[in-house]
């Protein structure tokens, strides 16, 4: 029996061109930062489009108008607080790392929302135990709709893929200069459709009934996000850097994937 195992061994490893070893074979894990920074980006893409199923209104028991344009109250969704950082950090791999690997995490992302939300559709459709009496809560609090999956995919697809084209052919232009430009750049085009995409679709979804709220909802999303991103811009030079400086492999080269 012992003979058969090593003859099986050896025949295996002559078929895949490596040396025998008595020792388990392990693959290595990929070195540098890029698996932790796209796990972070990932983690605020799932995060976000959950809290992004709740209604918020600022000051509503105010009502301010400038013409057909609703200043008062201010009407968005639970995760204002949170998406920017999904940009911001889809800046970092485009700066860092180039267009090819952003899409790489873009792609990631976009599987794993969709796994996160067959997911969440399986556990609100199996049988609740006679004890568990949550379901309805459940159900409210994870499940979504149709309408709401469809404005967050999209809504994320394009508008991430616009954010890290935009930011990588600009830097063939400006190279290692005008960083800010570039960020910020980025981000006007990237939030700008992600947010009048998500807004089109999710709008009535969230409970927005006026044409008034919608360009309400578009543009305080935009505005916020845009700022959020030139207020954090101290931290995304640091954290750029730093990348920068870490990685060993970062160096100058043409970017072949933006016409892939």
């Amino acid at each position: 029996m012992k003979r058969v195992s090593e003859s099986y061994k050896t025949e295996e490893h002559e078929k895949s061109g490596r040396p025998a070893s008595d020792h388990a074979a392990f693959a290595q894990v990929a070195r540098g930062y890029y698996t932790p920074v796209v796990a972070l980006f990932t983690a605020t893409l799932i995060i976000s489009n959950i809290c992004a199923t709740k209604g918020v209104q600022y000051f509503a028991d105010h009502s301010v108008r400038l013409g057909p344009l609703e200043i008062l109250p201010i009407t968005t969704d639970g995760a204002w607080f949170l998406f920017p950082l999904a940009y911001i950090i889809g800046d970092v791999l485009s700066e860092v790392y180039g267009f090819r690997a952003a899409r790489r995490a873009i792609y990631y992302g976009f599987a794993i929302l969709l796994v996160t939300v067959l997911c969440f559709t399986i556990a609100i459709g199996l049988p609740a135990a006679s004890f568990y009496e949550n379901q309805d809560a459940f159900r409210t609090v994870i499940g979504t709709t149709p309408q709401l999956v469809a404005a967050g995919l999209i809504g994320y697809f394009v508008g991430e893929m616009l954010n890290s084209a935009t930011l990588v052919l600009i830097k063939e232009r400006t190279k290692e200069k005008h960083l800010w430009a570039r960020l910020i750049g980025s981000t006007v085009i990237g939030e700008f459709g992600d947010t009048l995409i998500f807004c089109s679709i999710a709008a009535t979804a969230i409970g927005i009934d006026s044409w008034e709220q919608f360009v309400n909802y578009v543009i305080v999303g935009f505005i916020w996000k845009t700022l959020a991103e030139i207020i954090v811009l101290p931290i995304t030079y640091r954290v750029i850097a730093f990348l920068k400086k870490h990685e060993p492999s970062y160096e100058p080269r043409e970017v072949p994937a933006l016409r892939a």
